[in-house]
């Protein structure tokens, strides 16, 4: 199976976003393998070292990949893909270390459904409760 490019983007993304607080936790790893390999990237040559932590990845690097991935204006849909699959990741653990929680934040503010600026404090709150019903949804 050949991945498209923003299938493989994203699970770049989601190790990226793995690394963000400097360490891939146990639970993110079993949750990015199953990912990337029911993606059929699994086996990708640039996917394969990041998924098996061969080298590490740098936040910059992960924040360059979200703005690849959802460019200059992001649809509705790749920006719900993107939340969905991060948030996932982001509880598998059940931590929200700092480090993701900024990047929740900075990717909020990408969303292309907040047309008016609301308090930033706010957005944060709301948007860490509406991934964390999600994830709850999927254990279910």
């Amino acid at each position: 199976m050949v991945a498209n490019s923003s299938v493989k983007q994203l699970v770049k993304i989601l190790i990226g976003a793995a690394w963000i607080d400097g360490k891939v936790q146990p639970e993110e790893r079993e949750y990015l393998k199953r990912v990337a390999t029911q993606s059929g990237v699994a086996d990708d040559p640039e996917i394969q070292p990041l998924l098996y932590e061969l080298r590490a990845v740098l936040p910059d690097e992960c924040y360059t990949w979200v703005k690849e991935y959802l460019g200059d204006r992001p649809s509705s849909e790749d920006y719900e893909r993107l939340i969905e699959s991060l948030s996932a990741l982001i509880y598998s653990d059940g931590d929200v270390a700092t480090e993701e929680a900024k990047l929740l934040t900075r990717l909020q503010l990408l969303d292309p459904s907040n047309t008016a600026q609301k308090s930033g404090q706010n957005n944060v709150l709301k948007a860490i409760q509406k991934l964390y019903h999600r994830w709850i949804d999927k254990q279910a």
